[in-house]
């Protein structure tokens, strides 16, 4: 998958005219994008596009135009675009109370690591978590974590031939598996392979 250049984003006069309908599609987009690891745990699936929708937002947000600036955005969020033999997800552990969710985070240090793949006849894909900075400290780990799954060759073949792909987490204070993924994730995710 190309990673985002500087050529390929709107200004930010652009951006503010067509932002609805960018939004519109984006939202559309993640539908099939999105999976659930049990009550707490959500896997958002990035590709370029939901990555072209974060760099926009955050120069919009920021009223960011010079060029500099504009590389930064680029510089942090190129690294979240599959680049064709691996997936790339941000891992959401949410918790509504404040009180629970700090018990729980503590609880599940390590889970961002537990997270796996597994196309039907091939070994897990374990997470690789948090390539950027550090989100566990010594007391607890972070409600949001960026994951990278890498394929073999051959499990990419069997992921886009519509083999069977599970999805699941094995923590100690977490254990939860989807055995099939519905097809219309899967295809999402299968153009995420070169």
């Amino acid at each position: 998958m190309a990673q985002i250049s500087r050529a390929s984003l709107l200004t930010l006069e652009a951006y503010a005219r067509q932002r609805k309908e960018f939004r519109a599609k984006v939202l559309d987009h993640k539908k099939n994008r999105k999976l659930h690891l049990g009550q707490h745990v959500t896997l958002i699936f990035e590709d370029e596009l939901t990555i072209r929708y974060q760099i926009q937002e955050m120069l919009r947000i920021e009223k960011t135009f010079e060029e500099a600036g504009i590389q930064d955005e680029l510089d942090a969020y190129n690294p979240l675009v599959p680049d064709g033999t691996n997936l790339k997800a941000t891992m959401m552990i949410e918790y509504d109370d404040a009180v629970v969710r700090k018990v729980e985070l503590a609880r599940l240090k390590g889970v961002e690591d537990a997270v796996y793949f597994q196309v039907d006849g091939h070994a897990k894909v374990y997470a690789i978590a948090d390539e950027d900075l550090e989100r566990e400290n010594e007391e607890k780990t972070s409600s949001v974590h960026f994951l990278r799954f890498e394929f073999s060759p051959a499990m990419i073949a069997s992921f886009k031939g519509g083999a069977a792909v599970a999805i699941g987490v094995d923590h100690v204070n977490c254990s939860y598996r989807v055995d099939e993924i519905a097809p219309a994730v899967q295809t999402s995710l299968a153009s995420d392979f070169a």
